[in-house]
């Protein structure tokens, strides 16, 4: 039985290669875009089996399947809403919905032997599946901040942040135009609320927007310093165990 995983982040890639092969099967490989998967398939034979999560760094994973003609059994690994998952989920062998608990996992695994093992596979309607992906219902993330200041309330569009960050136990909204605003939030729950292809957090103490980034430093201890367009009270430097991660969400 010939496996691969399609999986944007490649932690998470490898967390689900060592439960794939402590249930006794091999991966063949991972791959963690369009791209890199589009390439795999035009030079390799095509596997028994695809993990596959639906958004990739580069676009949702369904663009491959316009491409190329896949016949393989297709297991989904998905954050989104169970709900949504329900409408296909008798289009495809299941779906794993994140973070993969191992029960699931084996019986998943387990309806693939049973159903497709001996028999041919099925071709999905990927294009059906992607609109219903592709709706309103889907993940959104945070347009505007209203705050407080006095007794009037101010509009704040993302488009307008610098950064955010975190100063003795407070949590700060810092703006293109050099001003900084207190938000009743923490940096844990603000980061859930960014879009994650926009925005990083460095370190404990700074979330910064790509667009804002002016130039980035060579720092000590194997560390960058983020240079922002305004931003001076402290110097924004990407910690050593996440400089790795930033330098792949960079490109």
């Amino acid at each position: 039985m010939r496996i691969i995983i399609i999986e944007d982040e490649k932690p998470a890639a490898r967390l689900l290669q060592r439960k794939v092969e402590k249930l006794g099967l091999q991966v063949e490989t991972l791959l963690h875009s369009v791209e890199e998967a589009l390439q795999w398939f035009q030079n390799n034979q095509h596997p028994d089996l695809i993990f596959l999560d639906i958004q990739l760094s580069d676009g949702l994973s369904f663009e491959i399947f316009e491409k190329i003609e896949i016949k393989s059994a297709v297991i989904f690994t998905t954050a989104f809403d169970e709900y949504a998952l329900r409408a296909f989920k008798l289009n495809s062998i299941d779906y794993l919905l994140k973070p993969i608990d191992e029960e699931d996992l084996s019986i998943a695994i387990t309806k693939f032997k049973n159903q497709f093992q001996k028999s041919s596979i099925a071709s999905l309607d990927f294009e059906a599946i992607k609109r219903m992906l592709v709706n309103p219902n889907e993940k959104t993330y945070k347009q505007r901040f209203t705050i407080k200041i006095g007794e009037h309330l101010k509009m704040i569009s993302i488009d307008e942040v610098e950064c955010f960050y975190s100063e003795n136990k407070g949590t700060y909204l810092h703006t293109l135009d050099n001003r900084d605003y207190l938000l009743d939030i923490t940096l844990e729950q603000l980061e859930s609320e960014l879009n994650p292809k926009d925005f990083f957090r460095v370190s404990r103490k700074f979330i910064i927007p790509l667009k804002t980034i002016k130039d980035i430093v060579v720092y000590s201890n194997s560390r960058l310093k983020v240079i922002l367009p305004t931003f001076k009270a402290d110097e924004v430097i990407v910690s050593r165990e996440r400089v790795n991660d930033f330098k792949d969400w960079l490109g």
